[in-house]
């Protein structure tokens, strides 16, 4: 049975609770979630247990897990510009963006509603604190 968000495409750009937990409940819902991560380093999530036997694993974090169910994943440095370029590519065929980059990080990387929505005017962006 189709999910009542089937056919939404979403473009997560978050790390711990905040973005990807919202990004999780419209990919329990169906959406399609596309999870951009930071090359080498990953989600801040995945260095937060619980982990079994007690033994701290990038792939095993429990928190990580839960938060990522349901979702695609690709590694991007969006702070550099081929990097940028391709998540731009991904905002240009999404509906939805989510993200909980801080305010300072935006300017810095270029994320701007005005850029992004030129390229996809029909894009929904969702600004989450990261807190």
């Amino acid at each position: 049975m189709a999910g009542a968000l089937s056919g939404l495409k979403v473009v997560e750009l978050g790390e711990m609770v905040s973005a990807p937990y919202a990004a999780k409940l419209m990919a329990d819902m169906g959406a399609e979630v596309i999870k951009i991560e930071r090359p080498g380093v990953g989600d801040r999530a995945r260095t937060r247990g619980p982990f079994p036997g007690g033994q701290a694993h990038p792939e095993k974090s429990g928190l990580y897990l839960y938060l990522n169910t349901n979702k695609f994943g690709v590694t991007l440095d969006v702070s550099r510009p081929e990097g940028f370029g391709l998540l731009e590519r991904l905002i240009a065929g999404a509906d939805v963006l989510i993200h909980n980059v801080a305010p300072p990080d935006m300017d810095r990387i270029g994320l701007s509603f005005e850029r992004l929505r030129s390229r996809n005017p029909r894009l929904v962006m969702s600004s989450i604190t990261p807190w």
